[in-house]
């Protein structure tokens, strides 16, 4: 077994540009199990390279099940709203943006603060005897944000699918979803608040500080930093977490 183990998404953009990151630093995947879910680098030969998705990356970090993962920081904060002990972030990657925002119908003309939605949700909480709902996939980060703004009279409804629907299908009132350009969202009918943006996200290259650093993995993971970017000490930063 590897002594280092670093997980990447398993297709789409971000698989894609993970690959270009490698190409460009020297190191060619190639695929080391039948149904395509293990790769490795021929050169070297101490890491394993783990596919899943970019939300299990998130998990998996957090658990200690991989040393190193590369997925979206809005995941990352999801999973961890507070890194500090749980996971180093070594390097954002320049890829994979997305803005986690707060956004509501454009009809809402009063409307373009956490202010004025704070107004709005203790008028709602007092019109309709009943909070105000924020879809989202993003709970954790929409909760530390509302708390942060003193927003309270509200619920947040769990997002499965399409979240940008969910104002004009009538199951909530204001959502919380990443955006790109806000083309999706204006096309929904909706608007960023001017003070809405939770967190600007990329891809990150991400270490789990409770996975087991044993002599192998650290020499692994010096290794890899150093070939990702030779002229940038990245194991530095991480090694000195791991001493913490």
């Amino acid at each position: 077994m590897a002594a280092l183990t670093l997980a990447i998404p398993s297709k789409g953009r971000l698989k894609e540009k993970c690959d270009a990151l490698f190409v460009a630093a020297g190191l060619e995947m190639t695929q080391t199990s039948a149904r395509g879910y293990r790769a490795g680098f021929p050169n070297l030969p101490d890491v394993e390279i783990m596919l899943l998705s970019a939300s299990e990356i998130a998990s998996a970090l957090l658990a200690g099940d991989i040393h190193l993962g590369i997925t979206g920081e809005d995941l990352l904060r999801e999973e961890a709203p507070e890194l500090e002990g749980r996971m180093h972030l070594i390097k954002p990657l320049g890829f994979g943006f997305a803005d986690v925002v707060v956004a509501v119908s454009q009809y809402w003309i009063d409307v373009s603060t956490m202010a004025d939605l704070d107004d709005v949700c203790a008028a709602y909480a007092q019109t309709h005897r009943r909070r105000l709902r924020v879809a989202t996939k993003y709970a954790q980060l929409t909760r530390g944000f509302f708390a942060q703004a003193r927003i309270a009279d509200y619920r947040i409804v769990p997002s499965a699918g399409a979240t940008e629907g969910a104002p004009a299908a009538g199951t909530a009132e204001v959502i919380v979803d990443i955006t790109t350009t806000g083309a999706t969202l204006r096309g929904n009918g909706l608007k960023i608040l001017d003070d809405g943006v939770i967190l600007k996200s990329q891809a990150q290259l991400a270490a789990s500080l409770t996975a087991d650093w044993d002599t192998g993995s650290r020499a692994g993971c010096e290794r890899l930093l150093t070939q990702l970017d030779p002229a940038n000490s990245l194991y530095a930063g991480l090694a000195c977490q791991l001493s913490r």
